[in-house]
């Protein structure tokens, strides 16, 4: 096969657009895949180079065919593991393998099946807050909705809403923070003369204080709830032992940073897509609107085209909207040489509104979805390959019972403006006001 050069972006350009990067790397992106094609490299420093993404067989190859040639970037193994420790999204090799068997029957079907009753609840309880007739920005509903069912799920009512409150802001400044060393890389020596990264580091050591606490009370009740913390202390590793104290709290940071946000972000989106498809939303209320209360579980399977909604929400807008590699070794891929240390990160955004893959890719078509597997080559919402979200069935059960609920009963006036991204560590939504009208039942 003839060898193949990825397109080169100049540090100087890099440069040039270092604000607005900041703020919203994506046009940047894009302007670059739209001029170089499905590959760039972007030098961000002297010697420091990122290639860019948008190649989905790429993405599959790296995740999945040749996943043990492929660790993840810096930016997990290192950056953000320092505010939240080795837990399964953080850890590599050997040790995220030990993790993984450890963790994952916790998130079996059958498993998340006894914890959807508190997670229907919890939709029910935090949507409750809509004020039906007012303007207002939903972000925040589905930010506290979404902490809350991770919170129920792992802790029961054990957490105070002072404590929920406490670990939400600790977990956005400090996601904050590390999206100012990732886009400003050149002013990493003032982050830390400063005392900024001290400061925050401070802070990740307050959640672990709050969480420990949490545990602690749960050991000395001798109760037992039969939520994840339960399950995560009665696991064992193959040897017979348990979780040590530091790894459980490793464990249940990342659950909180992976579990709460991308899901609520996801659910902002889909009301957004919503206020601007009511077509889609009178299709929806058609699924849920004569559904009597059943068992949770059964529930969920009668949410057909719902599920197809989430879906179509995670593709225009994915939560993790790139994911990272380095190569161990130099690679090949259909004529591109990678030397080994190559950092690489694929962009979702883009593969997921890639002509090439999708019919109108812009436009919000849930019944594209009707074949779950028609798309599996080129949609990556949980990632791919062993690495892929451990949470993917629970966040999915969730989104589609708080989507399910408000189809039910609400309907989103029409919206016409564009909608607002603000890209930080996750894809997250900017100015989602949205007024909810009471919908009135049929009788």
């Amino acid at each position: 096969m003839k060898k193949k050069q990825v397109a080169k972006v100049p540090f100087w350009r890099f440069l040039i657009h270092a604000s607005d990067i900041l703020k919203n790397p994506l046009p940047f992106h894009h302007a670059n895949f739209a001029r170089h094609g499905n590959n760039f490299r972007l030098q961000i420093g002297p010697g420091k180079s990122v290639v860019f993404s948008r190649d989905a067989a790429f993405a599959k190859y790296c995740l999945q065919k040749n996943q043990r040639n492929y660790t993840k970037s810096p930016i997990q193994t290192k950056d953000l593991l320092k505010y939240v420790g080795r837990g399964l999204l953080t850890a590599e090799g050997e040790h995220w393998s030990k993790q993984r068997k450890l963790i994952q029957p916790a998130f079996h079907k059958k498993h998340l099946a006894n914890l959807m009753d508190v997670v229907k609840r919890t939709v029910e309880d935090e949507l409750s807050r809509i004020k039906p007739g007012k303007k207002e920005d939903i972000f925040p509903i589905f930010n506290d909705l979404a902490f809350q069912a991770v919170v129920r799920s792992l802790f029961s009512s054990a957490a105070s809403r002072e404590e929920i409150n406490r670990l939400q802001h600790i977990t956005e400044a400090n996601q904050m923070m590390l999206v100012k060393e990732l886009r400003q890389p050149f002013k990493k020596y003032y982050f830390r003369v400063s005392g900024k990264i001290k400061h925050h580091l401070g802070l990740s050591q307050e959640s672990r204080e709050i969480l420990l606490k949490l545990v602690n009370s749960r050991k000395k009740s001798g109760k037992r709830e039969g939520d994840l913390l339960d399950m995560l202390l009665d696991a064992r590793y193959e040897d017979g032992s348990s979780i040590t104290e530091h790894q459980l709290l490793d464990e249940i940071l990342i659950l909180f940073v992976a579990g709460h946000e991308t899901t609520s972000n996801a659910l902002t989106f889909i009301c957004e897509l919503l206020a601007r498809n009511p077509r889609v939303q009178e299709k929806l209320y058609e699924e849920t609107g004569h559904l009597d209360d059943m068992d949770v579980m059964k529930y969920l399977q009668e949410l057909k085209y719902t599920k197809q909604v989430v879906e179509e929400g995670l593709r225009l807008y994915p939560p993790a909207y790139f994911i990272d590699r380095v190569n161990l070794e130099d690679d090949n891929f259909e004529g591109f040489d990678f030397k080994a240390g190559t950092n690489i990160l694929f962009s979702l955004y883009e593969v997921h509104r890639h002509p090439d893959h999708w019919e109108n890719p812009e436009a919000f078509m849930p019944e594209r979805f009707e074949d779950p597997k028609k798309h599996t080559a080129y949609y990556f919402p949980f990632g791919a390959g062993p690495r892929m979200c451990i949470g993917n069935n629970f966040a999915m059960y969730e989104m589609a019972l708080a989507v399910a609920h408000i189809s039910r009963n609400y309907i989103i006036e029409k919206e016409e403006t564009p909608i607002e991204i603000k890209p930080m560590i996750t894809l997250k939504p900017k100015n989602a006001y949205l007024k909810f009208v009471a919908r009135k039942k049929d009788t």
